[in-house]
């Protein structure tokens, strides 16, 4: 415990990322990213692979742990041959071994193939990426309310490049790795519907390699803004799920903020998915309150996300403890952008508890903050270093925050993915094994989702 609060105490300081920002989405990772559209032209990391039926050899796959004792010390891997047709994974097969001589072969050059990852917490309809540099000046002290009032200004600016952004900003997660992801999309008197019609505009052209959910999202506050009637027009409009704010900060009635958000997804039986940034006592009564309700409303179980959930970090360890039994008895996930900082989340606590918890890069490069990489390997990464004692074994558990709990090994070292019928979606990596990929962050060289190359470059096979 001292140990990982010595950590949690360097990394806040070196990031300059103080817990007042955290309710403002300041907690993205600390770095810029290129656009990888140009970088991708430029070096030649566009390649297509047209054929629906082929083979893919030379893939690096776990196949176990070496142990000294009951102690895991090392990742046993093999080369094999992948047999992918319609968008499956339809045989793992000795290396090189090719029963169709007729098929497309491709080399995946020894490059080690862990999952697709899911950036499952993101904003995809505003965001400064893929335009001029700009970073805005946030004075200290600045609000949740001031943000919305500039935002109110700024949404119109950014509107004519909603689709042109989204596109690049896909680009640069399916770089990192991600095929799949939950997008925010702001739904409020000042956007009306124009960002979210923007946002399925663009994943419908980008449905075959790219899987996104939509979440209507009252940024300006459900309550605040008098965004009820928008966000019934949006769930009739084809979003996944219903979005909120803040209760009582923003829409300041704790109760009717929820009790409005609850029964927008009971009307049109879609899931919830809240941003909770308070850390005062009005968290965690908003966390006890949606609690409670959920509990009396079986409709709801398994639908309600708590994104960023700031407030678990007052509590102590038996709070945690029967909260996260409550959590996992109800199905409620924990969406988190593994904030540094000066906030210890309780997240390998709520995972050892059965809670499900998925992470998301949240802003990227916006006017919430300058930061962002668009890399879920990078928050597997800072989950490892914040929360846990590294090993070979943890650092490989570490992974299941980044892909949705899908492993390459289970914790007793057997391979149970990929398996024959799994979805081909996978990204390659230049590491040895799991456990070095989250250490050092590894360079990804290709993505696939469900059999289609969204990113990067293989090598040419030859028929045996």
């Amino acid at each position: 415990m001292n140990e990982n609060k010595s950590r949690r105490e360097f990394l806040s300081q070196s990031g300059k990322i103080a817990a007042a920002c955290a309710f403002m989405g300041a907690v993205s990772s600390t770095g810029y990213a290129a656009d990888s559209a140009t970088t991708s032209s430029e070096t030649g990391q566009r390649m297509k692979i047209t054929a629906p039926h082929y083979y893919l050899d030379n893939v690096l796959l776990e196949a176990g742990f070496e142990f000294d004792g009951s102690t895991p010390l090392r990742t046993r891997t093999e080369l094999k041959t992948l047999e992918i047709n319609q968008g499956k994974i339809v045989a793992l097969r000795d290396n090189r071994q090719h029963l169709n001589n007729q098929l497309p072969v491709y080399d995946a050059g020894g490059k080690l193939m862990l999952p697709a990852m899911r950036d499952m917490h993101i904003h995809l309809d505003k965001t400064f990426y893929g335009g001029p540099w700009r970073a805005l000046n946030r004075p200290a002290g600045t609000t949740i309310k001031d943000m919305i009032a500039l935002e109110q200004k700024l949404l119109p600016e950014l509107q004519p490049y909603t689709q042109e952004r989204a596109e690049k900003l896909i680009d640069l997660i399916q770089s990192h790795g991600s095929t799949v992801a939950r997008s925010h999309c702001n739904v409020e008197p000042t956007s009306g519907l124009k960002n979210l019609e923007n946002l399925q505009a663009v994943l419908a052209r980008r449905q075959s390699g790219f899987s996104c959910e939509i979440v209507a999202f009252p940024q300006h506050g459900l309550l605040f803004s008098k965004s009820e009637p928008l966000m019934r027009e949006a769930m009739q409009a084809g979003a996944h799920y219903v979005g909120g704010l803040d209760p009582t900060n923003v829409d300041g009635a704790m109760e009717k903020s929820l009790d409005t958000m609850f029964q927008i997804a009971l009307d049109y039986n879609k899931g919830v998915d809240i941003h909770l940034h308070e850390t005062s006592p009005a968290g965690m009564a908003a966390v006890n309150y949606m609690m409670k309700t959920v509990e009396n409303t079986p409709q709801l179980k398994g639908k309600l996300t708590i994104s960023h959930a700031f407030a678990l970090a007052t509590l102590n360890e038996q709070q945690v403890d029967e909260l996260a039994t409550r959590m996992a008895a109800q199905q409620v996930t924990i969406a988190t952008t593994v904030p540094i900082g000066t906030l210890h989340m309780p997240l390998s606590q709520l995972r050892d508890k059965g809670v499900f918890v998925m992470t998301g890069t949240d802003s990227v490069i916006d006017h919430w903050s300058p930061y962002g990489l668009g890399d879920m390997l990078e928050k597997a990464n800072h989950y490892a270093q914040l929360y846990i004692r590294p090993n070979e074994k943890t650092l490989s558990r570490a992974l299941a925050v980044a892909t949705g709990d899908v492993l390459p090994l289970n914790d007793s070292g057997e391979r149970v993915w990929p398996k024959a019928q799994d979805d081909a979606s996978f990204v390659l990596v230049d590491a040895s094994c799991s456990a070095e990929a989250v250490a050092r962050i590894s360079p990804r060289t290709a993505t696939f989702h469900k059999g289609e190359m969204v990113w990067g470059r293989v090598g040419q096979g030859s028929r045996v």
